[in-house]
């Protein structure tokens, strides 16, 4: 088994900060916008992006949520992984607002279509958007694509993506795992 670096603390910064202008850009005051990170992984990149967007753009009350997906995946109960939950928090309705989810990989969509069934339990968004950290754009077995990517990767199918957190892992490093 290999590892590739695929992005360094260094440009997973400078990724962040693009994405929290861009973020900027479409939603000005963040007022009717609500930014959910999809757990388990993508809540880390959802925090990153609010911390930037709060302590260097000054924008005031983000509302950050976490989505738990597990039971609505289409693959739950299938094969032999017992599937772990993991906790779901938002403190708000998403009726009406502007939701951006965000996960750190963009695979095949599944996960994705499994949150825009999920989010059905906390209102009717008014739209929702996708932001990713690396999209594998040539994995895809559902018409999903984002509004808002990092880093697009060409990976076949038997490489991984593994995406590293300083508050989980102990450092900020992208790898593409070939076996």
């Amino acid at each position: 088994m290999s590892q590739r670096v695929l992005l360094t603390s260094k440009e997973i910064n400078i990724i962040l900060h693009r994405l929290a202008c861009q973020l900027l850009e479409n939603h000005l005051d963040f007022s009717n916008t609500a930014l959910i990170g999809l757990q388990p992984r993508g809540i880390f990149l959802a925090e990153r992006l609010t911390k930037i967007l709060k302590d260097e753009y000054k924008v005031k009350d983000i509302a950050l949520g976490s989505l738990d997906i597990t039971f609505f995946r289409d693959d739950f109960g299938r094969g032999d992984k017992i599937l772990k939950a993991n906790s779901t928090k938002m403190d708000f309705l998403v009726e009406d607002k502007k939701v951006v989810f965000i996960d750190d990989v963009l695979y095949t969509g599944r996960s994705i279509r499994a949150a825009l069934t999920a989010i059905q339990s906390f209102g009717r968004p008014l739209s929702i958007e996708l932001l990713t950290l690396i999209d594998r754009r040539f994995s895809r077995h559902l018409p999903i694509q984002p509004n808002y990517r990092g880093r697009q990767v060409d990976a076949i199918n038997d490489e991984k993506v593994k995406v590293m957190w300083q508050e989980n892992d102990g450092k900020d490093m992208v790898y593409l795992v070939s076996k």
